[in-house]
């Protein structure tokens, strides 16, 4: 028997880019009917008129609730035994259906997730973020990874409901997907990376956006490791660099000692720290563009992207850390 296919596009305001994303899924090279459903997180531009276009594809309104409440809701409406999450600014290649459904035949497998291709290469930062991505996940990630992310993965209908699904307390795109992925694994199930499976992205263009959301990133994360605490050594993804980092940063602050003559050996490993921290920047920077200019930018970038996450994980430890951690109800 012929599975049967549903793809989710959670949207806010999208108007900019819900249309290509729509255009893409219905033109897939998948020869047998998929169900679309776009849930609008309660948008107040066009986005709307925009789904409505398209007469095929499922559309629910709902008031604002986050992207993690948002798939949720379009999980409960899916009709498919596999469920494919993409997000509103993504574009899938015609072959994602395809290439993530061959990955299926260990019924162990419970999601196949695939990587990111660009849509803005043109942007100098938008192409920077993804030859990082493409490091990792080329580089780090093994075939069976620890994590996945929700803008592109497909979940056998039965293993996402058997998770508990995502956790609304993620109000924002940030940690629902590490968390939903450490929950599938805890319930015996493998994540497959199928790195053919692409969706072509929008990545940030604008530097202060995109330290917002890096400080975003780090305030969940620390929701996300209170839940789980075994998680904190790396999920393939996220390796060393990324851990070392908030240390360096903490220890580089007390340059605002320097005032304090008693307090010196704390000027001198602040100093050492500011150091690490720019050679690490720098060497990564070089090592991923493979281009001096652009790796020296990318290296001032991911720099600033150090303290941002870490300010953002210290703030989500005073948020976070104090309250009980989320139960799904089975």
């Amino acid at each position: 028997m012929t599975p049967s296919i549903s793809v989710v596009i959670p949207v806010f305001n999208g108007e900019t880019t819900i249309g290509q994303s729509l255009q893409a899924v219905t033109q897939q090279r998948f020869h047998q009917h998929i169900q679309i459903i776009v849930v609008d997180d309660g948008s107040t531009d066009k986005t709307a008129d925009i789904i409505k276009s398209y007469p095929t594809v499922k559309y629910i309104y709902q008031k604002n609730s986050g992207p993690a409440a948002t798939r949720n809701r379009g999980a409960q409406e899916a009709s498919g035994d596999f469920i494919f999450f993409t997000d509103a600014d993504c574009l899938p290649q015609p072959e994602w259906v395809v290439r993530m459904m061959s990955r299926f035949s260990d019924p162990q497998i419970g999601v196949v997730a695939g990587s990111y291709g660009i849509a803005n290469s043109q942007n100098p930062l938008a192409n920077c973020i993804q030859q990082e991505i493409l490091f990792r996940h080329h580089k780090l990630m093994p075939d069976f990874p620890k994590s996945f992310g929700s803008y592109n993965f497909c979940a056998r209908k039965k293993v996402f409901f058997e998770a508990g699904g995502f956790d609304p307390g993620y109000r924002f795109a940030s940690g629902e997907d590490n968390d939903l992925s450490y929950k599938i694994l805890k319930a015996g199930y493998k994540i497959y990376f199928e790195r053919t499976a692409l969706v072509d992205h929008y990545h940030t263009e604008d530097l202060d956006r995109y330290l917002r959301e890096q400080f975003r990133h780090g305030f969940w994360r620390a929701k996300m490791y209170r839940n789980h605490p075994d998680m904190m050594r790396g999920d393939d993804y996220t390796f060393w660099k990324d851990i070392v980092e908030v240390p360096l940063v903490l220890l580089s602050f007390l340059n605002s000692l320097f005032f304090l003559p008693p307090l010196l050996w704390l000027q001198f490993a602040a100093g050492i720290s500011i150091f690490l921290l720019i050679f690490l920047e720098l060497f990564y920077g070089f090592y991923m563009l493979k281009n001096f200019k652009m790796g020296l930018f990318f290296g001032f970038v991911m720099l600033l992207r150090a303290f941002s996450r870490t300010l953002g994980f210290c703030s989500g430890i005073l948020q976070f850390v104090p309250q009980k951690p989320f139960k799904i109800s089975k």
